[in-house]
């Protein structure tokens, strides 16, 4: 039996990937990635052209199934960094859509096309693993906002562990629908949206390409059970809830709905609650972690805390000095730092990298939080970027974010800080009004922040933008707010 994917090992009809026009049975995938996987054997590793489509996913099974390390190439990469990955991973082939049109970077590179619909028997029953538990299965590239891109090097042990992870704390089983419409080039969108439900023997819909309709059509009459997304992809399903009333019945339906990424504002936290009755929930992971925390279904609307540990995966958070917070109070701020099988083997060909990123045998995120009571982690922001020290206080940017969005006259927000004689730093905060014509004045805004948390957390200054400068998943992209600016 394949021990990352138990429903290939006796193929089915029953229903496994549906992208567009494309879909496939788990015994029409088993051929599929059978034949490539036969094509690939011996290979090095692979590249994977990953647009969204069904061609992704076969492409990264056949892969997995062959023992070859896959590494997914975003489609939107620009000319320097798909030269970087390229050279640094040095991939045999590119495995790509019959369709897919490839750029000049990649001439140099032997082709791949994926057949959906190969001829011949391609696999039967008797899987084996081509590969351990610790060979690499993935190669999986960082987002390059603190230096070159790092290629993260994740195990099949670490990807079959984190998954198992999220089904014991969601309940994740084969008679689940998995919908999203996530990219396919990373962590949240090919493991856990499309290597999650084949691992359980479930079933995924991509739908290509968000869209409010197609959320409500697969939840609905389509009968998804789970959607993931992230809070742009939310914050459209709140607007819409108003005015939709078959987006409501979808959304009711649901199982599980389930947000990463980034932080989901409360105001969408409540607007989903009350329309629905649903709760989202929020997880926390990351390229080099997999999957970290959760809130755990049914266990209540926690909007602003990402949750409980996973099953196996040990965390702990660590002042400046060095020092282990062991009170869980819910104010003293540290370094999110983590062990398990769910973290990643090293950074390719970086072992100066790697060992810089841990503290003995904890990994060190550079996320900053705090830990309620109950041991429910709230991220306040990152080590990097996001911890202002003002006027004697470590604050996290994070929380001082949520409490503007909690504001009805603002629709985005993102917090700096910034050189001040006096306070060492100031707070600045960036907004996108609800409406521009009549943004909330800053003293109100501050006053707001000071009511929800506490004085010196205020907003010093307030710069008002048309939109925030983001990245292709949605995050904000702080390092360009001053250009934007």
């Amino acid at each position: 039996m394949n021990a990352l994917f138990p429903a290939l090992a006796a193929p089915s009809d029953r229903p496994a990937l549906r992208c567009g026009a494309d879909s496939l049975t788990y015994g029409e995938l088993a051929r599929a990635a059978g034949a490539l996987a036969a094509r690939l054997a011996g290979a090095g590793r692979v590249a994977v052209w990953a647009a969204p489509t069904a061609h992704t996913a076969v492409a990264v099974v056949g892969a997995l199934l062959a023992g070859v390390p896959a590494v997914p190439l975003n489609p939107r990469t620009g000319e320097r960094e798909l030269a970087h990955i390229l050279g640094d991973s040095a991939p045999g082939a590119v495995l790509a859509g019959p369709g897919d049109e490839l750029p000049a970077g990649l001439a140099g590179l032997p082709r791949i096309d994926v057949d959906l619909a190969p001829r011949g028997r391609g696999l039967d029953a008797g899987i084996e693993d081509a590969a351990g538990p610790e060979a690499p299965a993935l190669i999986v590239y960082t987002s390059g906002t603190t230096g070159p891109p790092k290629g993260v090097v994740l195990s099949r042990r670490a990807v079959a562990a984190s998954l198992d992870a999220l089904a014991e704390a969601w309940s994740w089983t084969a008679d689940d629908v998995l919908v999203h419409a996530l990219p396919l080039f990373h962590v949240h969108g090919l493991i856990l949206g499309i290597l999650g439900p084949l691992r359980r023997g479930g079933e995924v819909r991509h739908l290509g390409a968000f869209s409010v309709e197609g959320v409500a059509r697969e939840l609905g009459a389509g009968g998804g059970t789970m959607l993931f997304g992230v809070p742009t992809m939310y914050h459209r399903l709140a607007d819409a809830l108003a005015h939709d009333p078959a987006l409501v019945a979808a959304m009711a339906g649901a199982r599980l709905l389930v947000s990463g990424s980034a932080a989901l504002p409360v105001h969408d936290h409540e607007r989903i609650a009350a329309a629905t009755g649903r709760t989202v929930v929020e997880r926390y992971g990351m390229t080099e972690t997999l999957m970290n925390t959760s809130v755990r279904p049914g266990a209540g609307p926690r909007p602003g805390t990402v949750g409980v540990p996973l099953a196996g995966v040990e965390l702990r958070l660590v002042d400046e000095d060095g020092s282990v917070l062991a009170e869980q109070d819910g104010e003293g701020v540290g370094e999110v730092q983590v062990r398990g099988p769910n973290l990643f083997s090293g950074y390719l060909g970086r072992p100066d990298a790697t060992a810089a990123a841990f503290d003995g045998d904890w990994f060190r995120t550079g996320d900053m939080a705090v830990r309620e009571a109950d041991g429910a982690v709230r991220l306040v922001g990152r080590k990097a970027t996001d911890l202002i020290k003002s006027g004697g206080y470590k604050i996290g940017a994070g929380e001082i974010e949520n409490a503007l969005l909690d504001h009805p006259g603002i629709r985005e927000a993102a917090v700096t800080g910034e050189p001040d004689p006096d306070l060492g730093e100031r707070i600045v905060a960036w907004v996108v009004p609800a409406d521009a014509e009549r943004p909330p004045a800053a003293a109100e805004l501050a006053d707001h922040v000071a009511r929800l948390l506490a004085p010196h957390k205020r907003p010093r200054v307030v710069r008002y933008l048309d939109a925030l400068p983001r990245n292709d998943m949605g995050k904000v992209l702080k390092k360009a707010l001053p250009e934007a600016g």
